[in-house]
């Protein structure tokens, strides 16, 4: 196992740790108001839960969405074939440019392609951070949203069967 892929699993493990802390940390404190017993309070709390998940469709345990990967090589590959084209268009420019040798002009067009693939793949890099943490602010403001909606969905359950929650 790689150094990344140990990093990835982490950081996973992580999440979902938090994940689960914060659901168990908004679950409502239920008590029962008409005198049901222990067992039918874990029935209909069982009950509840799946009801909300399915109203809501969302349930406080999901784990968010993988980022994309790959800006960085998208990047370079876009700089490179943009240093390439720049290049030939700038050689063109020049009298002096059908004169030189092709493995010159072969030559002058990998350096430029070389150049511009490292500035894209900078640039790619940056994008990328970029989209990671917008994607990241709208999940977690959908899950906050989806979790919302599932508590209140549950509460509603639970008071519908004659709980107290708070």
């Amino acid at each position: 196992m790689t150094l990344r892929n140990c990093t990835k699993l982490l950081v996973s493990a992580g999440v979902m740790t938090l994940i689960v802390e914060s659901a168990l940390a908004q679950q409502p404190v239920v008590q029962p108001a008409q005198s049901q017993s222990a067992e039918q309070m874990q029935q209909d709390l069982a009950d509840c839960q799946t009801i909300a998940g399915q109203s809501t469709g969302a349930t406080p345990t999901q784990a968010p969405a993988q980022p994309q990967g790959g800006g960085r090589v998208r990047g370079a590959a876009k700089g490179a074939l943009a240093g390439a084209a720049g290049a030939e268009v700038r050689g063109q420019q020049y009298g002096a440019h059908d004169k030189l040798s092709d493995d010159v002009k072969q030559e002058y067009r990998q350096n430029e392609a070389k150049s511009a693939a490292a500035a894209g793949a900078a640039v790619g890099a940056a994008k990328q951070r970029q989209q990671r943490r917008q994607q990241s602010q709208a999940q977690e403001h959908q899950a906050d949203a989806a979790t919302n909606a599932h508590n209140q969905a549950y509460k509603s359950c639970l008071m519908g069967r004659g709980y107290s929650v708070q």
